[in-house]
């Protein structure tokens, strides 16, 4: 069945993402799985301790189904990754708050290793994102690389689970016509993809004047959305002109929690 897995290290941010984990677990009436990675010497009894209060103070919110914790040692995202092999994870869930948290464990460098290296979609939240029990509004960005829209499975997923809006953005990041014809046709692709599906859906074609995490962002704000479905690799037209790849841009800037999807070999939707 899997498991929705959580990385927890005692933060405030870690604490919001056991909140969204346990609702969604239940959601999916999947067993929950808090993962604590301790530093090389770090004495276990303390932790364990510690953990186990604060379960037994959620346990109350769990609705059918069990909430259990592992203790690792080692690299916190090859770890977790591991972990998420271990359960057959449908999702892991992390606390994040952007650049200037380099120093603490789910923040920066190892929230993105997590990303780079999980084989399932990894859920970023902001440190002072709070939850309301549900995702209304979701923000899909489609641009014109090959594996754009193999997102979109778990974006209806998601989306089913908590009766959102999938807000299509289609993102021109080129004046070349070609480029943009597959823009367009990918669009209208997810448009019939969602429709199919009888997801609630709007799309809309925008020009990128200065990078994709801008203005994916600023339409983000406009709709008032709730979460952005990202793959961990998007077209790198103009995806590094501030700070790194677009992935990396979005979890550093974005204030909305960040679904990220690894891209497979295969295009299922182009099947």
């Amino acid at each position: 069945m899997g498991k929705v897995l959580v990385g927890f290290d005692f933060s405030k941010g870690a604490a919001h993402a056991v909140d969204v984990a346990i609702d969604m677990a239940n959601r999916m009436q999947l067993d929950l799985r808090l993962v604590y990675v301790k530093k090389e010497g770090e004495v276990e009894g303390p932790v364990r301790e510690e953990i186990e209060r604060r379960n037994a103070a959620v346990a109350h919110l769990l609705e059918g189904i069990k909430m259990e914790y592992a203790i690792r040692e080692g690299k916190v995202s090859r770890e977790l990754c591991l972990q998420a092999k271990e359960d057959d994870a449908q999702v892991i869930v992390v606390g994040s708050c952007g650049m200037a948290g380099f120093k603490r464990n789910w923040i920066g460098r190892n929230t993105y290793s997590t990303i780079t290296e999980s084989e399932v979609p990894v859920l970023t939240l902001p440190e002072n994102f709070v939850f309301n029990k549900t995702f209304r509004r979701i923000v899909t960005p489609i641009d014109s690389s090959a594996d754009t829209r193999q997102k979109l499975p778990t974006a209806v997923q998601f989306a089913k689970l908590f009766d959102s809006e999938i807000c299509v953005l289609g993102l021109y990041t080129s004046t070349n016509k070609d480029i943009r014809s597959i823009v367009n046709s990918y669009v209208r692709m997810v448009d019939e993809f969602l429709t199919k599906n009888e997801i609630r859906h709007s799309c809309r074609l925008a020009k990128v004047p200065k990078n994709l995490t801008v203005t994916t962002l600023e339409y983000a704000k406009k709709v008032s959305a709730d979460m952005i479905v990202i793959m961990t690799e998007q077209e790198s037209t103009l995806a590094s002109f501030f700070m790194g790849t677009y992935a990396q841009q979005m979890l550093t800037s974005s204030t909305i929690p960040i679904l990220s999807v690894r891209p497979e070999m295969i295009n299922n939707m182009a099947k």
